[in-house]
């Protein structure tokens, strides 16, 4: 993808409606740092992806509580201010599944949604598959469903988007170029890899270079590309087959993902029963912080039952 800078003033993105709270959440063998908003007993469960951290979702937690549902946006296993264990196997995707329902289950709601980005949503296509727990509904931005993703890994241009899972295998380079100047290259990443350049200022940024600088953060952050190929999680996955999720899917795709090419949605809708897939062009991997506005209104629309609107093309 050429980068682009952002021409003319782009749209504010929505203001906070509700109060974000932070709380410490015991679920498990782990607490978790929790950013929260809205009450209830419907969980509205936000993963984020890598290298971010709940304030991915700073512009979703508001709306989901005006919408009526309690929203939870949690620092994940290693990230932030959440427990941080020290070895690759403390990352198995089992265990990342595992965290969901024991965040779930701290929670006490009797209902429960995720919305996933990135490595959230890994773990989260993953979890309804397995049917860890009742889900009502599923929301998945810019991660792939596993069976369209292993299709395409068979083919030069994704393997070509996917280079950098194969440098992360290596021990300790990655952390070390990574973590350099207080962890610049993490806030370089995103911000050289988006659409809008406007919504990554330095403010922002710097909130993922701050989570990643901490000794052991990147470490952690990087043991969930080690863990799925090193440690078998991917084969062990496959292995167990990926029947058809039955929870109704939102997916939001933005279409200039340098990572994973939009061929990898192509043939989602065998694998979910109830799928709506919109596209969002001229955005980033990063949809949800880029494009809030529009991720937003897709996802209120979604839950009342209504056409869920297109992204306007730049």
């Amino acid at each position: 993808m050429q980068e682009r800078e952002a021409h003319g003033t782009p749209p504010s993105p929505p203001a906070p409606s509700a109060p974000i709270r932070h709380e410490r959440v015991a679920a498990g063998d782990l607490t978790f740092h929790v950013a929260s908003c809205g009450e209830g007993d419907r969980l509205a469960l936000c993963l984020h992806g890598f290298p971010e951290s709940w304030y991915s979702w700073r512009f979703q937690l508001p709306l989901l509580a005006r919408l009526g549902w309690r929203a939870w946006a949690p620092d994940l296993r290693g990230y932030g201010e959440t427990d941080r264990p020290a070895r690759m196997q403390d990352y198995a995707i089992e265990l990342l599944m595992q965290d969901v329902a024991n965040l779930i289950d701290a929670s006490g709601a009797r209902e429960t949604m995720l919305l996933a980005h990135d490595w959230g949503a890994a773990i989260a296509w993953l979890f309804a598959i397995r049917k860890l727990r009742p889900l009502s509904r599923l929301v998945i931005m810019n991660v792939p469903h596993p069976v369209p993703m292993q299709r395409e890994l068979r083919t030069l241009r994704q393997l070509r988007r996917s280079w950098y899972i194969a440098f992360f295998q290596i021990p300790w380079l990655p952390e070390r170029i990574l973590s350099a100047n207080g962890a610049r290259a993490v806030g370089d990443a995103i911000l050289r890899s988006s659409c809008d350049r406007s919504r990554f200022p330095d403010e922002v940024l710097d909130v993922y270079r701050r989570a990643a600088a901490p000794p052991g953060a990147l470490t952690a952050m990087l043991n969930y590309y080690r863990a799925i190929v090193r440690g078998g999680g991917g084969r062990r996955q496959e292995k167990l087959g990926f029947p058809v999720i039955e929870t109704p899917t939102l997916m939001l795709w933005g279409e200039q993902d340098v990572a994973l090419s939009k061929e990898t949605t192509f043939g989602t809708q065998d694998h979910v029963r109830d799928l709506t897939l919109r596209y969002l062009p001229g955005v980033s991997h990063w949809v949800q912080q880029e494009a809030p506005e529009s991720v937003n209104a897709m996802i209120e629309a979604w839950l009342a039952g209504r056409e869920v609107p297109q992204h306007p093309a730049r």
